[in-house]
């Protein structure tokens, strides 16, 4: 039986969401310095957060029951509107970084599939997770580790074949000159840097990261971190090489090192780590510390000290995993709870899939797509920070070996 009181409840609910959401935009999106901007910004921002199925700018009006013309104007807003991306993601950071005890930086892709060739920076790749090639556009995401969430706060499209040499493609595309086709490593150190440059609006913790199959230059990604001076706790394949022993260094991987018993300690944590076994969980870590090859290096980060931690094979048939890390004033227990945090980037890229419009964007620009991600990834952070969905994950981050 819906009362007087209940439509009243409604009513002041749907005010204080306003009231919310007037708030968030006028933080986030003070660089938009045209009224009709932030106009369409907060139709664009209802749409992706309140709008089941597809996200279309045709979508949007109709389900906000605006006017005749303005799926246009939303279509103009994420196409061609000259708003930059990137004061706006800048904005967000911090909102996100205020919003609660940050703890890790980690960097995560977004696969979107789409059909044809057009859409900016399509091509086909092979899926490391399925083993499938797929056409694809790829993003790859910058997230802030908070409270109990990990956000999206910064975006990369990466550029792969004719995107990063054919002029009339780039050029009907509207991608800036500088912008060119680059390893997945350089956008870590890109983010690195910006985010280094902006301290200590934004917060100086670990950089983790998973550099096992989504990057060629581990090494050289692991040395740029550390020039920085930044903190870093990275996955690695068992083939990483290291330097191991200090007069007469000798080139190894840590899977080589840690196979050595002199050559490592193990630390018994207690369980469960491994969801599967509530039994303690043996982690290895090395009795020294290694340095990175020169090849992967540099000049100033193969002279840094670095641990390698080692979870080993599980008894379900899970193999070993190994972590580099130059963070040496914190508990092994520590380490790997902080590794363990990783796997909610992936859940976040999921939810961004499935509910924030990430697969929904129809243009075909460079622009539309930062616009259209720089949307999604604000949608994300109001949603979880003031949203309906403003309270604490009722999920667990999946442990070490699930």
């Amino acid at each position: 039986m819906v009362t007087v009181s209940s439509i009243g409840m409604r009513a002041a609910e749907r005010e204080s969401e306003s009231e919310r959401m007037r708030a968030f935009l006028d933080e986030v999106f003070q660089p938009l310095h045209r009224a009709e901007q932030r106009r369409w910004a907060r139709e664009y921002l209802w749409g992706l957060i309140h709008l089941p199925g597809r996200k279309t700018p045709r979508s949007m009006a109709r389900a906000g029951a605006l006017p005749a013309g303005a799926a246009h104007g939303l279509h103009q807003f994420v196409n061609a509107s000259p708003w930059s991306w990137g004061a706006v993601r800048t904005r967000l950071a911090r909102v996100v970084a205020e919003s609660g005890p940050a703890y890790a930086w980690t960097v995560a892709d977004v696969i979107i599939p789409k059909q044809g060739e057009h859409s900016v920076g399509v091509h086909r790749r092979v899926d490391p997770e399925t083993g499938r090639t797929v056409n694809c556009q790829r993003g790859v995401g910058l997230f802030l580790m908070a409270g109990t969430r990990c956000f999206p706060v910064d975006w990369r499209l990466v550029l792969r074949g004719a995107w990063d040499w054919d002029e009339p493609r780039r050029r009907r595309a509207r991608i800036p000159e500088a912008e060119t086709g680059r390893p997945v490593g350089a956008f870590v150190l890109e983010y690195a840097a910006a985010v280094a440059v902006a301290r200590p609006r934004l917060p100086d913790v670990p950089w983790v990261l998973d550099l096992t199959r989504r990057c060629d230059d581990a090494g050289g990604v692991m040395a740029g971190l550390a020039r920085r001076g930044l903190d870093f706790l990275c996955e690695v394949d068992a083939g990483q090489t290291v330097l191991a022993g200090r007069r007469s260094p000798a080139v190894t991987t840590v899977g080589e090192l840690m196979e050595e018993p002199h050559a490592r300690q193990p630390h018994v944590l207690p369980g469960p780590l491994r969801r599967t076994a509530a039994r303690p969980v043996r982690v290895n870590v090395s009795a020294r510390t290694v340095r990175l090859s020169q090849r992967g290096g540099g000049r100033d980060g193969a002279s840094a000290a670095y641990h390698v931690l080692e979870l080993p094979p599980g008894d379900s048939g899970q193999a070993a995993r190994y972590w580099v890390t130059n963070v040496l004033d914190r508990g092994v227990e520590e380490l790997l709870a902080l590794a363990r945090t990783r796997a909610a980037a992936g859940a976040t890229v999921e939810e961004l899939r499935r509910s924030f419009g990430v697969l929904d964007f129809e243009g075909r620009s460079y622009t539309g797509w930062h616009h259209h991600m720089t949307m999604a990834s604000a949608a994300y952070a109001y949603q979880h920070l003031y949203g309906a969905a403003a309270r604490p994950a009722d999920t667990e981050v999946k442990g070490l070996g699930t």
